[in-house]
């Protein structure tokens, strides 16, 4: 038999199917378990706080911050992408719901999602963050008089730097956003064509046929010097732009910031690949992406992946699975001897006393830092010993910390896990890297909190 165009049913029907379904949302699912736990007024109060402190001025309609509120915590709950939260709001009950809009057909576009994710920033979802933490200590869920921390690194979502694959990166991105700038930069694209030509076939010269290491650095040499030309040409290219006070619209104005900064990274970069080739050892401050030139190198020493590139964070863990996350604004702030003391002062600033018991790893160990513990206030110091230092606490108190202290790495690798995606977020920038890192503890934080109220409760969770 034929098909025919249209799908459904060849019988029609006497009226057409409603496209507007009514079905009850369950109670116990764990969207509406978020939306009746949390305090949705004092997000909003917090979320206005940072909102007026952050924008110059009152003008626009009013933000929907209860909506908003709900955007960002499920995209926290549920790794998704922001068209993927569009997509979620306007055609799924339970997050529609979660958001308060229920009785309207109005949803955010994903444009509006991610600019209110950047308004809020890593400071503002933290503090949201601890807010959530601290109904869990309110309902008994979690105990801030035991604590543990450790450190982690953030990757990022950017490809293993190498100097070639930066340096041709750098000719592929100014060869791409010179075109969208238009005349402004078009004298300079035709008088440098030869030499992209040029700098290109270095770049498949290095890759297909320099089988040695002294090859390898000879291409490169010419590479460096061949990239630092036109760098130059491009500097100069952008003065003379910005002398003739050149209009430029839309795409032209990102592009041509876009040149700017990858003009002033390459000029930092050249030297750091020159110094690599002059003595094999790679510069202090070595710059690992064009991109976001903020990113740094992390030794972890771990089995398959000595190094990490990213950003660093503190943890801190509170008996009952809780976590709290700092970010370190600049490479080596949150080294571990440092961290050891800072998350006790943290705490102390959250809670408003020390916490009776605290353990961290053997990196974060010394007679210094365990007296300055003791001297905040924490009774039990369950700093790991180095080489045969005995332990500060003995018995079962030890072995209490020990346990404790193995228990941060479990939640360290759920919120790296695919979940949460705290590790390689889909972020241009560290201010986005920061907000994603924070959002990921949130959700783990908060999808802990349904849980166990729903445990307490008797409700078994759904969806």
């Amino acid at each position: 038999m034929k098909p025919t165009l249209g799908g459904g049913n060849r019988q029609r029907d006497l009226l057409p199917m409603s496209k507007r379904p009514t079905i009850p949302i369950a109670e116990n699912h764990r969207l509406v378990q978020v939306t009746d736990t949390l305090d949705w007024t004092q997000m909003e109060e917090q979320a206005q706080k940072i909102r007026v402190q952050k924008l110059k001025n009152g003008a626009g309609r009013p933000p929907h911050l209860r909506v908003m509120l709900g955007a960002m915590m499920l995209m926290a709950t549920r790794r998704l992408t922001y068209r993927e939260a569009e997509d979620q709001i306007q055609y799924y009950a339970p997050a529609r719901y979660l958001c308060g809009l229920t009785e309207t057909d109005w949803t955010p576009d994903f444009t509006t999602i991610q600019d209110f994710t950047e308004l809020m920033g890593e400071e503002g979802i933290k503090l949201i963050n601890q807010q959530v933490v601290g109904l869990a200590v309110q309902e008994k869920l979690a105990d801030p008089r035991t604590v543990v921390a450790d450190t982690t690194a953030q990757e990022a979502a950017v490809p293993h730097p190498n100097e070639m694959g930066l340096m041709a990166g750098f000719l592929t991105s100014v060869g791409a956003a010179g075109r969208k700038v238009g005349r402004a930069l078009k004298g300079f694209l035709d008088k440098t064509a030869a030499q992209f030509r040029a700098a290109k076939k270095k770049v498949r010269e290095y890759r297909l046929f320099a089988k040695t290491k002294e090859a390898k650095n000879r291409v490169m040499r010419q590479m460096a010097t061949l990239v630092e030309k036109l760098n130059g040409h491009l500097g100069t290219a952008l003065r003379a732009a910005g002398a003739q006070q050149v209009k430029l619209h839309k795409y032209a104005i990102v592009a041509r910031a876009k040149l700017l900064r990858l003009q002033e990274t390459m000029t930092k970069l050249l030297p750091q690949i020159r110094y690599w080739l002059r003595t094999g050892f790679v510069a202090s401050g070595k710059i690992i992406s064009l991109h976001i030139p903020e990113l740094y190198s992390i030794v972890r020493g771990k089995v398959g992946k000595a190094v990490e590139f990213g950003l660093s964070w503190g943890i801190t863990r509170l008996r009952g699975g809780f976590l709290l996350a700092t970010l370190a604004q600049k490479r080596g702030e949150l080294q571990d001897t440092k961290f050891a003391l800072r998350a006790v002062q943290d705490h102390m600033a959250l809670f408003g006393t020390a916490p009776r018991a605290y353990a961290y790893d053997r990196a974060g160990h010394s007679a210094e830092n365990v007296a300055a513990l003791k001297k905040l206030g924490v009774r039990d110091v369950g700093l790991a010993p180095r080489g045969r230092t005995p332990w500060a606490v003995r018995g079962r108190v030890r072995e209490q910390l020990i346990q404790e202290r193995a228990l941060v790495e479990g939640g360290i690798g759920t919120i790296k896990s695919q979940k949460y995606g705290f590790n390689r977020p889909a972020a241009r920038s560290t201010a986005m890297m920061g907000a994603c890192g924070q959002r990921a503890v949130l959700g783990f934080n908060v999808n802990k909190l349904v849980r166990e109220l729903g445990r307490k409760s008797g409700v078994v969770l759904v969806g």
